[in-house]
């Protein structure tokens, strides 16, 4: 076997070795499962509500909170990207959905609904109040259960705040303004009126919380949980790792505490959604990750420090909250109006340096052209132009090596048994003619991070998310829809359920034409001489072609136009090279060979 071909079967049988690899650990997602969907289930055996910071007003109270909630009175939101309400016991933030994104491709399907109440199925809300200090009480700061009253405005929209209000009867009169953007930013800001005749020491808190088992998507290669910001270090936990912390006795469970000393943010990120506690830039606070036990109660808490007001004196302080879908821009402007790194709560995964520039051009591709998929094609391109030169270099290097076919042979005849002498001669051959015989190997090998990094932007990027491209193709980040087991929908049958076995023989038209661009590269080279090299290179493109059968669409487009650039180029430079390549008779030749051998 000549280096050639050992290279370039290496080369083939690592790319697919780390595919299959891919495959078996970071499984694509299935089409009729998506982190959008509800499954049905049972609301948690205790129905307790998320504890507020220790020492503050959330002490066990009389009364089925779930109960409370579901009767509290309700202030409504609305916005142009947001719909829900604001319930009055608490003043929480739990009713929230998103107008801008339904849970399938049809636009008659229900809203994506990120926040909710505590009666139902899956509490997720966000939670507002002080801890009390000095000589105050729990029952002297508002909590989960105080009855607010609203004192100015009706429905939050983004030209219309409200108002709420909380007189404890000792003096003292809270009162807490939300106001909210045209996107996914709210603004909570608290205030304090001290009308006893001392002074009093409390501080304010924000409090994000989910409830019992979640619905998420559930893939190694995403992360789902908390997500942080302390002082420039990003943190991530998975909701998993949350029971495992370090027992804190003063937060009565596992909880993990950070003291930010400037700029930070904390909360909770799936894999298109976030809900995110954001203090004002420059100030300081405890950034605490938590789990309760008793209520099965995962939380993030946002502590700001203590404030002492005196009598007659109004103290106040302000926290922001996000809730919405991590798109790139929204987020980016919200980073640069001083949220530190905010772009950093979306997944861009260990190929930061990769993911991050691919998807920043693929975005631009897609405002300009209007079009996901032809935004991936024309990516494509650019980067096979980006390592054009590599490629030249490589294809020339393999053009040189078939010149040098026949001295090979000569040497192998006289070296015969003797594999020492035969890798001398051979170096020596190489040195002489300056080829690298490894050189076939470079592209192949740095399309791999290429190829899993563009995999992360399609799986974790909002802006991929029901993206059509042409056709059948109106989800760049699902499998093919199209399946052959039914002719592509041409045979009164459905295709199999992707999580059946079946699933595995339904191709979609772009995995077949994926086996079909790899068949028709290898056909630029004659078969190999020998036997088992020309098996491998017989399977490979089919052994492909099933194993990227259920991965996104927008990544087998993707591959296939790799491969339909990667055959141009390779035709063009063995032209170039003086050497003219019979793709056709190497097709033939294929089936005359199977003829003979029959």
């Amino acid at each position: 076997m000549d280096d050639q071909n050992r290279n370039m079967i290496l080369a083939i049988v690592l790319s697919a070795l780390v595919i299959l690899g891919w495959t078996i650990f970071f499984p694509p997602e299935d089409a009729t499962m998506t982190d959008d969907q509800v499954s049905e289930s049972s609301a948690p055996a205790d129905p307790a509500t998320a504890p507020a910071p220790p020492g503050s007003a959330d002490a066990p109270q009389d009364g089925s909170p779930a109960a409370i909630a579901q009767d509290a009175p309700r202030i409504e939101i609305d916005t142009p990207s947001l719909s829900g309400s604001i319930s009055l016991i608490g003043g929480r933030i739990d009713q929230l959905a998103l107008k801008n994104y339904h849970v399938e491709v049809d636009q008659s399907s229900p809203l994506v609904e990120l926040l909710n109440p505590v009666a139902s199925d899956r509490p997720y809300y966000a939670l507002f109040g002080w801890a009390p200090g000095g000589d105050l009480a729990y029952e002297d700061v508002p909590g989960s259960q105080t009855p607010w009253q609203v004192v100015e405005g009706e429905t939050l929209s983004p030209d219309s705040p409200v108002t709420l209000e909380w007189d404890n009867g000792s003096g003292l009169v809270f009162r807490r303004t939300i106001s909210v953007d045209e996107d996914y930013m709210f603004t909570v800001e608290q205030s304090v009126e001290n009308t006893t005749g001392s002074s009093v020491r409390l501080a304010p808190y924000g409090t994000v919380a989910r409830h019992g088992d979640m619905d998420l998507a559930g893939f190694f290669i995403l992360h789902e949980g908390v997500v942080r910001m302390s002082d420039g270090e990003l943190q991530e936990l998975d909701y998993d790792d949350l029971p495992d912390l370090d027992q804190l006795p003063r937060e009565g469970g596992p909880a993990d505490v950070i003291e930010v000393i400037e700029d930070g943010w904390i909360g909770f990120t799936d894999k298109y959604w976030m809900t995110t506690l954001i203090p004002t830039p420059g100030t300081s606070f405890t950034s605490v990750a938590k789990f309760v036990p008793s209520g099965e109660i995962y939380q993030t808490e946002a502590r700001l420090p203590t404030l002492e007001v005196a009598p007659g004196e109004t103290g106040s302080t302000s926290l922001r909250l996000f809730a919405g879908a991590k798109e790139w821009e929204t987020i980016l402007n919200y980073q640069e109006q001083g949220i530190d790194r905010f772009v950093d709560s979306i997944d861009w995964g260990w190929f930061f340096f990769l993911t991050k520039p691919i998807f920043v051009v693929l975005h631009w591709l897609n405002g300009v052209i209007g079009n996901m998929g032809w935004s991936i094609i024309i990516l494509t391109l650019g980067i096979k132009a980006l390592l054009l030169p590599l490629a030249y270099k490589s294809y020339v290097s393999m053009a040189k090596m078939k010149e040098l076919q026949p001295e090979m042979e000569k040497m192998k005849e006289k070296a015969g048994d003797d594999r020492q002498k035969l890798q001398q001669g051979m170096m020596e051959l190489y040195k002489k003619n300056k080829v690298n015989p490894a050189a076939g190997c470079l592209p192949i090998l740095l399309q791999i991070p290429i190829f899993f990094s563009l995999y992360k932007v399609i799986f974790v990027t909002l802006e991929l998310r029901h993206a059509p491209w042409i056709g059948w193709i109106n989800d760049l980040s699902a499998p093919d829809p199209t399946s052959i087991l039914n002719l592509f929908g041409l045979l009164p049958w459905d295709a199999p359920d992707p999580t059946s076995f079946l699933a595995i023989l339904s191709l979609g038209v772009l995995p077949i034409l994926l086996g079909i661009s790899m068949w028709l590269q290898q056909k630029l080279n004659p078969a190999p001489a020998d036997p088992a090299q020309a098996m491998i290179f017989a399977w490979m493109p089919w052994v492909f072609m099933f194993m990227l059968g259920r991965f996104a669409s927008g990544l087998v487009l993707y591959w296939i136009a790799n491969n339909t650039i990667t055959f141009a180029q390779q035709y063009a430079i063995m032209r170039s090279q003086g050497y003219k390549p019979d793709v056709l008779g190497n097709i033939l030749g294929t089936f005359r060979r199977k003829k003979d051998a029959k």
